[in-house]
C-alpha cells in the first residue's frame, strides 16, 4: 500500500514537471525569432566596415552633387577634401614598413625552390592577363571608335591644355626601368624614383641653319620608387634564409614589423568610410563642366570602362575558376572594402594595406602567399591600366586620323603590357606611361590633355580591376599550394605506411591490432612513455 506521503509528492513532482513542459512549450516560437536577431546582429558586426564603406561612397556623390551648386572656392574645396587627404596619408604612411617587411619575411618563410615556383607562376600570370586586357582594350577601341566624333573637341575649354607630361624617348622610358630596379641609395629610394630628363643644345649656328640636339640628364622626382625596394626586399629575405640559423632574429624582427603594421592597418581601417566621402564628394566638386566631359569625350569613357568590366567581370573570374574549380564571386565578396577603397583612392599602392587585411581575415589566404605576392602584383600587376593605355592610344590614333596597321597594334600590345610594369601606383600614374606607347608608333603626346581631363572618372575603375586581378592571383597560388601540399603529406604517409614492418611471424597481421591475450613483458610495463604510437 502506497503512503500518502509519497503519494502527494508524486503528484507535486508530476505537476512541476508538466508545468514546465507547458512553460517550455510556450517558449519555443520565440526561440527561433531570437536567434534569427542574434544571427542578424552578428552578421552586422561582421560586415559593419564594410556596409559604412559602401555607404561612404555613395554618401560622396550625394555630398559632392549637393555641394556643386554653391561653386566653392578652391581654399573652400581643399578643406572639404582634407578628411579624404589624412586617409591617403595614413594609407601611404604604412606602404613602405609593409612592402619591405612582408616580402622580407615572406621569402623568408619559402624554401628557394617554392618562391621560384611561386615567383615564376606569379609572372607568368601578371603578363599574361596583362597582355589579354591589351588586347581586349584594342579590340573595343576598333569596334567602338571612341575618336570618329571628338575631332572639334577644344581642349582649351577643359582648362587641360598646358597640363601635359613631358614627352620621353621610349629607349629611356624602359632605361629609367632597369636603373629604378637598383636604387643607388635605399634610403632615397624610400621617397624618390629616378627618371631620365632632356637638356636641349643648339649645334651648328650658321647663316640658316640651326641644329637642335636632345641630351638626357639623370634627375629624380618626387614619388616612392617602389621596384627597387621590392626587389632589395626579395633578395635580402632569400639571404637570410641562407643564413640559417644565424639570420632567424632577424627574420622575427621583420615578423613582428609585420604583424605590428597590420594591427595599425586594422586602425586605419575604421576611419575609411569618412575618408572616402569627403573624397569623392571632393572630386566631384572640383570638376567644372562635368556634361561637356561626357558629350565629348563618352564613348572613349565608355569604351574604358566597358573593357574594364569585361575583364573584371568576367575575363577574370575565368581564370580563378579555370584554376580553383570555385565560386570567383564569393572570392570577391570578402574583398568589398579594399575595392571600395580602390575606387576612393585611385591607388593601388594606397589599397595594398587593407587589401592584406581582408584577403588573410575573410578569404583566408595564407599569410606566406598574400604578403609576398600582392606587394609584386601592386607594383607589376595593371590589368586595368593596360586597358585604358590601349583604349587611349587608339583613340588618340583615330583623333588624327591615322589608320593603324598591324605592326603598330601589335607594338601597342607590347608596350602597353611591358609599360604596365613601371606604372606608378598613384592616381594618375597611367598616363603618363601612354606618352611612350605614343612615341613607340609615332603618334604626337599634345592630345594627352584630353585623357588627363577624364582621367578622375577612368582611373578609378583602372584602381578597382588592377587590384582586383592581384587578389584573384594571390587567390590562385594559395590554392595551387595547398594543393602541393596535400600532395606531399600523401605522399609522406603512404611512406611511412609501407616502412613499417609486417612481423607475420610473431603474430600480428597489422601494426594498429592490439591483441587481448597478450601478456605484457616486464620492459613494456617499466617504460611506457619511451614507446611511440605508430599514428
Amino acid at each position: 500500500m502506497e503512503r500518502p506521503s509519497e503519494s502527494w509528492n508524486g503528484h507535486v513532482r508530476s505537476g512541476a514537471l508538466a508545468g514546465r513542459e507547458a512553460t517550455a512549450g510556450r517558449a519555443l516560437p520565440a526561440e527561433p525569432a531570437r536567434r534569427r536577431g542574434g544571427g542578424c546582429g552578428r552578421c552586422l558586426r561582421k560586415h559593419c566596415l564594410v556596409i559604412l564603406t559602401v555607404a561612404g561612397v555613395l554618401l560622396g556623390v550625394a555630398l559632392g552633387a549637393a555641394v556643386r551648386g554653391a561653386r566653392l572656392s578652391r581654399a573652400q574645396v581643399a578643406a572639404l577634401a582634407f578628411p579624404g587627404e589624412l586617409l591617403l596619408r595614413m594609407l601611404r604612411m604604412v606602404i613602405l614598413p609593409l612592402v619591405v617587411c612582408s616580402l622580407v619575411s615572406g621569402a623568408a618563410s619559402l624554401d628557394t625552390r617554392a618562391l621560384g615556383k611561386l615567383g615564376g607562376i606569379a609572372v607568368a600570370y601578371f603578363m599574361g592577363t596583362t597582355l589579354v586586357a591589351s588586347a581586349l582594350a584594342v579590340a573595343l577601341a576598333f569596334i567602338v571608335r571612341p575618336g570618329a566624333g571628338a575631332q572639334a573637341l577644344n581642349t582649351n575649354a577643359l582648362g587641360l591644355a598646358d597640363a601635359l607630361p613631358t614627352s620621353k624617348e621610349t629607349v629611356d622610358s624602359f632605361l629609367d626601368l632597369a636603373r629604378n630596379l637598383f636604387p643607388s641609395n635605399l634610403v632615397v629610394a624610400a621617397f624618390r624614383t629616378y627618371a631620365t630628363d632632356y637638356k636641349i643644345i643648339v649645334r651648328n649656328i650658321s647663316i640658316g641653319n640651326v641644329t637642335f640636339e636632345k641630351i638626357p640628364i639623370a634627375t629624380e622626382i618626387e614619388g616612392m620608387n617602389i621596384l627597387g625596394l621590392v626587389l632589395f626586399a626579395l633578395v635580402l629575405g632569400v639571404a637570410l634564409k641562407k643564413l640559417g640559423p644565424e639570420g632567424e632574429d632577424l627574420i622575427r624582427f621583420f615578423n613582428s614589423f609585420n604583424e605590428a603594421t597590420m594591427v595599425l592597418v586594422s586602425w586605419i581601417m575604421w576611419y575609411v568610410p569618412i575618408g572616402i566621402t569627403f573624397l569623392v564628394g571632393s572630386k566631384i566638386v572640383e570638376m567644372e563642366d562635368i556634361v561637356l566631359l561626357v558629350t565629348s569625350l563618352g564613348k572613349y569613357i565608355f569604351a574604358s570602362i566597358l573593357g574594364h568590366v569585361i575583364h573584371g567581370g568576367i575575363i577574370l573570374p575565368l581564370v580563378y575558376f579555370a584554376f580553383t574549380r570555385k565560386n570567383p564571386f564569393s572570392f570577391l565578396l570578402g574583398l568589398i572594402t579594399p575595392l571600395a577603397t580602390a575606387f576612393a583612392t585611385c591607388s593601388s599602392s594606397a589599397t595594398l594595406p587593407s587589401m592584406i587585411k581582408c584577403i588573410e581575415e575573410n578569404n583566408g589566404v595564407d599569410k606566406r602567399i598574400s604578403r609576398f605576392i600582392l606587394p609584386i602584383g601592386a607594383t607589376v600587376n595593371m590589368d586595368g591600366a593596360a586597358i585604358f593605355q590601349c583604349v587611349a592610344a587608339v583613340f588618340i590614333a583615330q583623333l588624327n586620323n591615322v589608320d593603324l596597321n598591324a605592326g603598330q597594334i601589335f607594338t601597342i600590345l607590347v608596350t602597353a603590357t611591358a609599360a604596365s610594369v613601371g606604372a606608378a601606383g598613384v592616381p594618375a600614374g597611367g598616363v603618363l606611361t601612354i606618352a611612350i606607347i605614343l612615341e613607340a608608333i609615332g603618334l604626337p603626346t599634345n592630345d594627352l590633355s584630353l585623357i588627363l581631363a577624364v582621367d578622375w572618372i577612368v582611373d578609378r575603375t583602372t584602381t578597382v580591376v588592377n587590384v582586383e586581378g592581384d587578389a584573384l592571383g594571390a587567390g590562385i597560388l594559395h590554392y595551387l599550394n595547398q594543393k602541393e601540399m596535400k600532395a606531399k603529406e600523401q605522399e609522406l604517409n603512404e611512406v611511412n605506411v609501407e616502412a613499417i614492418p609486417n612481423c607475420k611471424s610473431e603474430g600480428e597481421t597489422s601494426p594498429l591490432v592490439t591483441h587481448r591475450n597478450q601478456v605484457p613483458t616486464p620492459a613494456s610495463t617499466a617504460e611506457p612513455e619511451s614507446k611511440e604510437s605508430v599514428l
